[in-house]
């Protein structure tokens, strides 16, 4: 019976191990893969480590992450422990009050301190960037240091810094010779925890941000957007650097009270050379990432040029050349949704260029919030395809510069479906139980209720409650009876694998998902679609509009629009870039998803109607909530 008892133990530790462990060792081996996809291995390759290393953004966010945590550390530990100290000393009234409020950032939820900070910082009109950031690590690490404390100061023996004063002690001899000595083992505790807390962080860093500064909990989840193979590089090397602070936490007090017996060594001596190792080498990869461009006379040397972005949107070589070029440094801050960027705008975070979509463009329009270009300067707008010109949103062009445009449609396997079924289908396709469990929906609440409009044979800008109503019913009946996967960007790996017959797509991510997947189509159903645009805005409070409109015009160029167009998968609105990729030789020759259809009645853009838009989004929350009760 003790056997058995042991050997189910054993079988269940294993088994633990194997949950906890496998994850990372998978990202580990998919950090080696030669090919881009994150679920099939296709021969080992060190090339998204290169790539890692040659990327600013990541070797600034790795920096900034472990910067911050070491001096939050230090500092939340410093203050926690002195804190504790003073506490013990403390009326019970007041002990009891400062531990309640204490308590009270742990238990809160993250997302509710997080909107704390930033309101903070607003209301003081606070620069955000790296010390933002840092203030606020420090400021939640430190009730971590005190609970961790606090228990080893209760232990003592309140008799202890007297006796020792008695001895001839001064006061701070005493706190530093005996105190702390004693309850050394809880402020170790106390650090680790907010060294863990600080590198681990990510709601609360994500609010408290500016400037372009990135932490890895930042990069890492807005490098999740697309497929981007570097983020199990960067992740790995993560690892591979908490595995040998784990190691160097467990050995270095092994090799100090070895040190000790012989009659050598001090642990503080110890400590505090190892503590200023880490600092200088921190402090060494920070100068070496920082270190800025050549002293060079180009036209906007030691200019300051501050894009917000959606997620992985940009070319590899797109910013560094025009850095190059100008002598300018540009700061990259990323959105992952266009509500997000307009929440910031709105309240006066200032940006010279923002790269929305064409609802939210007209909406910023209306609200005064960006500022018309000046098309003198913008030399290079004859490349523009007359296709993405004059839209809707933005009739002159005054506004704006397309950035990419493209459409959203159907992507399918064409072993399992037939395109005359989509031709007689279109988008009820999608309650064909022939497909039941082989669906992907995509987790946007305008472009799904788009899909479900066109289906009923309405237009997707109605302002009718009713038809609104009718497309929920059609959600309702496919989320009930077709077991569909609500997913996000993950499609894109997933379709480019063949998982499941058939999904909602952006046209670039289809694009990419064809290149990698023969068995891949797209189809742009009859019923008609979104055909949207991407573009190039400069905010009303824009501080450096000279050379907003610089990046502009050198994106509309050949050279630039190409790279950024071949690098992300969508439609560059440069014509010749455009005809170049789609045409014999190019990445995408006869992968049509590349190339959206244009001028078909059906089609549409999005009108922005903030009345619409929050029935449709209260309508997407509950298809979301019965599809979980279903699921």
């Amino acid at each position: 019976m003790k056997k058995d008892k042991r050997l189910f133990g054993k079988i269940l530790m294993i088994a633990l191990i194997i949950f906890f462990y496998a994850p990372i060792i998978y990202m580990i081996v998919f950090s080696f893969n030669e090919g881009k996809s994150l679920t099939n291995f296709s021969g080992f390759s060190l090339k998204w480590y290169r790539h890692m290393l040659e990327s600013r953004d990541m070797m600034e966010s790795l920096y900034t992450t472990f910067s911050i945590a070491i001096l939050s550390t230090l500092i939340s530990t410093v203050v926690g422990t002195i804190t504790a100290i003073g506490l013990s000393k403390s009326k019970k009234v007041v002990r009891d009050v400062v531990e309640q409020v204490n308590n009270l950032p742990i238990m809160n939820p993250e997302i509710v301190t997080a909107i704390g900070f930033m309101l903070l910082f607003i209301t003081f009109q606070a620069e955000k960037g790296y010390t933002t950031m840092l203030l606020a690590h420090i400021a939640f690490c430190i009730p971590y240091v005190i609970l961790s404390v606090m228990p080893k100061v209760r232990s003592l023996d309140p008799n202890l810094a007297d006796a020792a004063m008695d001895l001839g002690a001064t006061p701070i001899q005493a706190l530093l010779k005996v105190i702390v000595p004693q309850i050394t083992p809880g402020i170790v505790s106390g650090a680790l925890i907010a060294f863990t807390m600080s590198v681990d962080d990510f709601i609360i860093s994500y609010f408290v941000t500016g400037q372009g500064v990135k932490n890895l909990s930042i990069m890492v989840y807005t490098m999740s957007k697309r497929v981007n193979p570097s983020i199990n590089a960067i992740s790995t090397l993560v690892v591979v650097i908490i595995m040998v602070a784990l190691l160097a936490i467990n050995l270095i007090p092994m090799f100090i009270a070895k040190q000790q017996e012989r009659g050598k060594g001090n642990a503080a001596t110890a400590i505090m050379i190892g503590v200023a190792t880490i600092l200088i080498v921190v402090s060494a990869v920070g100068l070496s990432i920082h270190g800025g461009l050549k002293n060079t006379n180009k036209p906007y040397q030691g200019q300051t040029l501050r894009i917000y972005s959606p997620g992985e949107y940009i070319g590899e070589n797109v910013i560094p050349q025009f850095e190059e070029l100008t002598g300018a440094r540009v700061v990259l801050e990323l959105f992952d949704s266009n509500e997000q960027m307009y929440i910031k705008v709105a309240n006066g975070e200032s940006y010279d260029i923002l790269i929305p979509s064409d609802y939210m463009i007209e909406r910023l329009i209306k609200e005064d919030l960006l500022q018309k270009v000046d098309s003198s300067k913008l030399m290079n707008m004859d490349f523009i395809s007359e296709e993405v010109k004059g839209l809707a949103y933005d009739p002159g062009n005054e506004y704006s510069v397309p950035y990419f445009w493209g459409s959203v449609g159907i992507v399918y396997d064409t072993t399992k479906v037939s395109e005359e079924e989509l031709l007689q289908e279109g988008y009820n396709i999608f309650l064909n139980e022939k497909y039941k469990g082989d669906i992907y929906l995509y987790d946007s609440e305008r472009d799904s209720f788009m899909m479900a409009l066109k289906a009923l044979g309405y237009s997707m800008n109605t302002e009718s409650e009713e038809e609104l109503q009718e497309a929920y019913k059609w959600f309702e009946t496919c989320v009930t009876t077709m077991a569909p996967e609500i997913v996000t960007d993950e499609i894109i790996d997933n379709m480019a694998q063949g998982r499941k017959a058939l999904g909602i797509v952006y046209s670039g991510d289809a694009a990419y998902v064809m290149s990698e997947n023969e068995d891949m189509g797209y189809f742009e159903p009859m019923e008609g679609t979104n055909i949207w645009c991407d573009a190039m805005v400069i905010p009303s409070n824009a501080a450096n509009v000279e050379l907003a409109h610089e990046f502009m015009n050198y994106l509309c160029d050949y050279e630039a629009a190409f790279d950024n167009s071949d690098f992300v998968g969508y439609t560059s609105p440069n014509e010749e870039v455009m005809d170049e990729l789609y045409g014999e030789g190019g990445t995408y020759e006869g992968i049509n998803a590349y190339v959206p259809r244009s001028g078909y009645v059906n089609d549409e853009s999005f009108v922005f109607n903030e009345r619409t838009r929050k029935i449709i989004s209260n309508l997407w929350s509950k298809v979301k909530i019965v599809a979980s009760n279903v699921n």
